[in-house]
């Protein structure tokens, strides 16, 4: 297996629409304000936090219970900017669409300039040949409310190439989350 290069994320963005929308360099400057930087870097790609969140409330009591998750558990806010209580957590997506190709393993690992501010950034793997908007969860780790900024970068995305294609991918399984384009809340 290879870490792929900024290169082989720019062939394929523009010949399979492996990221979408697509910047094909950092953006760390929008309308002349200073941002956490977005788009291709040397062995990654930065993706951006869309303005939809979910952020976890406890006014309901609910057990958390992925079998059986309440949706009650999260308020609904469409803003440019998040804030997280202490010791909580917030759900979102990326603007971006990935698809992922069939001899690709794709993870996600957050960006410094939030791990600094003890905000923990969790994605689980994608897949081969999964592909949506992926849902990103927040921490906030601290005892202080912190923010997320939307349509600034949020994690960073490292593709891992096989030499072999694999035998069943996540699309061949019907993976329950194939195709995801919103906020998606756990599925059984």
């Amino acid at each position: 297996m290879s870490i792929k290069s900024d290169k082989w994320i720019i062939e394929q963005s523009q010949e399979n629409e492996l990221i979408s929308p697509f910047e094909s360099q950092q953006i760390r400057e929008l309308d002349g304000e200073k941002i956490v930087s977005y788009g291709v870097s040397s062995y990654g790609y930065d993706v951006r936090c869309s303005n939809e969140f979910k952020i976890f409330t406890n006014t309901h009591s609910a057990i958390v219970d992925p079998k059986k998750f309440d949706p009650n558990s999260f308020i609904d806010v469409k803003s440019d900017q998040c804030i997280i209580p202490p010791n909580s957590f917030a759900l979102a997506r990326t603007i971006e669409y990935f698809k992922i190709p069939r001899s690709v393993l794709t993870l996600c690992l957050g960006k410094s300039t939030y791990a600094r501010c003890g905000i923990i950034v969790n994605v689980t793997p994608l897949e081969p040949e999964w592909e949506g908007h992926v849902t990103l969860e927040f921490s906030n780790t601290t005892n202080l409310p912190a923010k997320i900024y939307a349509n600034e970068g949020v994690a960073q995305m490292i593709f891992f190439e096989s030499d072999q294609v694999c035998e069943t991918s996540y699309k061949d399984r019907g993976g329950k989350y194939q195709g995801q384009t919103g906020v998606t809340l756990p599925k059984t």
